[in-house]
């Protein structure tokens, strides 16, 4: 028989339902069963998951595995559920929330942050999408825990380290077919796609057109993504003031048509202040386009330091100038072909096998283990 195994969502984004399908199509000697929640009320999904969860029937039933997204109340399912404490849990963080960007009016909201916390706890194994997304997490832990007044168990950072691991999403191996054009050196097709939120630097984009606009460096101009009903103002000024320039605007409901602006773009551009992996700049490096990314977050493990422009979180106007630097730096000399070989699914696949069969055969709690990405880091 296949080994069974439970996989959760609880606030199923695209990008987690994107990696659970990808996983039961890449891994079909597994059993697979799914239970996901709608993405919306997140204050209630995050904390209120395992309730809405309490008479699912799959509970009862015999399990090899469970899967888990970072959201889900990992320790609070298991207390509700005794059977599940003799079964291996696998905890996926998507993102964390000691890291992720918050409004004025989420700022003093600890429950997300105990969610990750007491399900990392709960979890047999942590796997992370990037080491920025491992490391910023055990820092935010580490913070938290030196701002309670008492009785903080020791030990508890390097325990969570040690079961700790980074297994990225897996990039389609489809769209590293095909060979790279040459990069567009007179005028450079500019590719922005990423979703249409502040925490992705729409108004560092405006900084940065603003500056190629004074340097009369010709480009062309895509800058795609999903969107919401409300997104920051910077896109209004962006469509007005740079409507000569833009090739594609909006997102892009085709598939098809989205994997073909990848192929035709020649720089693929972040100007983000959060990105715990960086789906959209890892899918347009696997078509052939050239990176251009801050020397920060996720950008460190995968695009080359000649494509990282210089970093100042604290003042836009400056690091508008040195990513236009960098693109003329891009422009002048570019670099060879940098398809980030090690994301692909094909690749990925023997890891997450290699992964879940060492925690059904590993009874609970799992030893202290290697990092699965290695040299890839």
């Amino acid at each position: 028989m296949k080994p069974r195994i439970l996989l959760l969502s609880a606030y199923d984004a695209a990008s987690h339902k994107r990696w659970r399908e990808q996983l039961m199509a890449l891994l079909p000697e597994y059993h697979w069963h799914t239970l996901a929640l709608a993405p919306r009320f997140f204050q209630w999904r995050i904390r209120g998951n395992a309730l809405s969860w309490l008479n699912e029937p799959c509970f009862q039933e015999p399990w090899d595995l469970v899967a888990a997204t970072s959201m889900v109340d990992l320790a609070t399912l298991r207390g509700l559920h005794p059977q599940l404490a003799n079964t291996p849990c696998l905890l996926y963080m998507h993102e964390n929330q000691f890291a992720f960007p918050v409004s004025n009016q989420q700022k003093g909201r600890v429950e997300p942050q105990m969610v990750n916390l007491y399900g990392a706890m709960a979890a047999d194994c942590v796997a992370f999408n990037s080491a920025w997304n491992r490391d910023s997490f055990l820092q935010g832990v580490r913070e938290f825990l030196n701002k309670m007044p008492d009785a903080v168990p020791n030990g508890l950072v390097d325990n969570l380290k040690h079961k700790s691991e980074v297994l990225p999403v897996p990039i389609e191996d489809a769209l590293f077919e095909g060979t790279p054009t040459p990069l567009n050196r007179g005028c450079p097709h500019l590719l922005w796609n990423h979703r249409w939120e502040y925490d992705k630097g729409p108004d560092r984009l405006l900084n940065f057109l603003d500056v190629l606009e004074k340097q009369q460096q010709p480009y062309r101009l895509s800058v795609v993504g999903e969107s919401f009903r409300n997104h920051p103002s910077a896109f209004a000024q962006i469509a007005t003031r740079f409507s000569g320039r833009i090739e594609n605007w909006g997102f892009l409901e085709s598939r098809a048509k989205y994997d073909t602006l990848l192929r035709k773009a020649d720089i693929v551009l972040s100007t983000a202040l959060h990105d715990f992996q960086g789906l959209s700049m890892l899918e347009a490096m696997a078509s052939g386009c050239v990176p251009l990314a801050p020397d920060r977050l996720a950008y460190r493990e995968y695009v080359p330091h000649s494509c990282r422009y210089e970093s100042h979180e604290a003042d836009a106007d400056a690091e508008a100038k040195a990513a236009v630097g960098c693109l003329q730096r891009l422009i002048e000399k570019p670099p060879p072909c940098c398809q980030p070989d090690g994301w692909r699914a094909s690749v990925l696949a023997g890891k997450y096998r290699s992964l879940f069969d060492r925690l059904i055969k590993t009874p609970p709690k799992l030893e202290p283990s290697s990092d699965l990405m290695g040299s890839m880091q």
